[in-house]
C-alpha cells in the first residue's frame, strides 16, 4: 500500500510512541482490553475474552479516530468522563455483534401464527380493545419483527390488520436506525417467495436502485426501542409472546439468569418465550414450561 504523503517511514517513527496512522491502531495493552472486558461485560451482558483482542481493535479504531483518542486508555477516559453516556453507548455500539435474516428458524414463525394467534382470537373477539402484543426484544437491523408482521398480517382476518402491536428493542443504535428504516439490500431479500416480496416490499428506483423497503403497513405497527435486556425495568405493556434470539449465547450465566427474568415478569401468563435453537434455558431458574423447541410458556398462574 502506497504511504500517504507526509507519513512518516517506520524508522522515523519514535520507538514506543503509539501509532497514530488510520491504518495502524494504537497497541491495545493487556490493562486496557481488561477494561473494556469489564466495561462492556457491566454495561450489556456481553461477555468478552482474551482471545477478541483482534476484534476488539479492530471495532474501536473508528472509535478513537472519531474522537482524537490517541490510545485505547484516552479513550476509556473520554468514556468515562462522557456524562451525556454517549460515548458509552457508541462503544457498545460497535462491539455488539448483529447478524440476522427474514424468517430465520421459520418454525417460530409458524407457531405464532398457528397457535398464538387462534388463542389470541379465541379470547379476544371482534370488540375487545386489547391488541395481540408481540416483542422482538433483540431486533437487530429489523428482520425479526418486520417477520413478525408480515406473519400477522398472514395470520389475521383482515378487519384484525389494526389489533397487533409490536415492541421491537435493541442495545445498539445504529442497528435500531438501521431498523427503522425498513430499507434492505435486495441480496438480503431475493431469496424469499415472491408472494412476500409483492405483498411486502417495495423495489427502490433511482437512487435507491438495488434496494427493497418493507411497505408501510409492516412498518406501522412497529415501535422501535433502545432497550438494554440487563436493565428493562418495565416496559409498560405485557406481551402474548417475547422473541429473544441469538442474544444470551453472548451472555454468561449470570447474565442469562437476569435477561430471562426480567423477560419473564413481561408475559402475560400464558404468554410464550421464544429463544435459538442454538441456546438453552438449563441451569436457570424461570417459571416457565416447554411446549416446543427452543419456545417455552409462561405458567396461567
Amino acid at each position: 500500500m502506497e504511504r500517504p504523503a507526509g507519513s512518516a517511514s517506520p524508522g522515523s517513527r519514535h520507538s514506543g510512541a503509539p501509532s497514530t496512522s488510520p491504518f495502524e491502531p494504537p497497541p491495545l495493552t493487556d490493562k486496557d482490553l481488561a477494561a473494556i472486558i469489564s466495561l462492556v461485560y457491566r454495561k450489556s451482558g456481553i461477555t468478552l475474552h482474551e482471545g477478541k483482542r483482534a476484534l476488539v481493535t479492530a471495532r474501536l479504531q473508528k472509535r478513537l479516530r472519531a474522537t482524537g483518542a490517541r490510545t485505547f486508555s484516552d479513550y476509556l477516559k473520554l468514556v468515562d468522563r462522557d456524562e451525556s453516556g454517549d460515548e458509552l453507548v457508541e462503544l457498545l455500539d460497535a462491539i455488539a455483534t448483529n447478524h440476522t435474516s427474514f424468517f430465520r428458524e421459520s418454525e417460530h414463525f409458524a407457531f405464532l401464527k398457528t397457535r398464538i394467534v387462534p388463542e389470541w382470537l379465541a379470547q379476544n373477539g371482534a370488540a375487545s380493545p386489547d391488541p395481540l402484543q408481540i416483542w422482538s426484544a433483540a431486533c437487530s437491523s429489523g428482520e425479526e419483527p418486520y417477520t413478525l408482521a408480515m406473519s400477522l398480517l398472514q395470520a389475521l382476518p383482515e378487519r384484525d390488520h389494526t389489533r397487533f402491536r409490536i415492541l421491537a428493542s435493541d442495545l445498539s443504535t445504529k442497528a435500531l436506525r438501521a431498523a427503522e428504516a425498513g430499507l434492505y439490500r435486495i441480496e438480503k431479500v431475493r431469496d424469499l417467495p415472491i408472494e412476500i416480496l409483492r405483498a411486502y416490499f417495495e423495489k427502490g428506483l433511482g437512487a435507491q436502485d438495488g434496494w427493497a423497503r418493507v411497505q408501510p403497513q409492516v412498518r406501522r405497527p412497529i415501535e422501535f426501542r433502545q432497550i438494554n435486556l440487563l436493565e428493562t425495568g418495565h416496559v409498560g405493556r405485557t406481551f402474548a409472546a417475547i422473541f429473544c434470539r441469538n442474544v444470551m449465547i453472548y451472555f454468561d450465566r449470570p447474565a442469562q439468569q437476569r435477561v430471562v427474568a426480567n423477560l419473564e415478569q413481561h408475559l402475560k401468563p400464558g404468554g410464550y418465550l421464544f429463544i435459538s435453537h442454538s441456546e438453552s434455558l438449563n441451569g436457570i431458574t424461570h417459571g416457565l414450561r416447554w411446549v416446543a423447541p427452543a419456545v417455552y410458556q409462561r405458567r396461567l398462574s
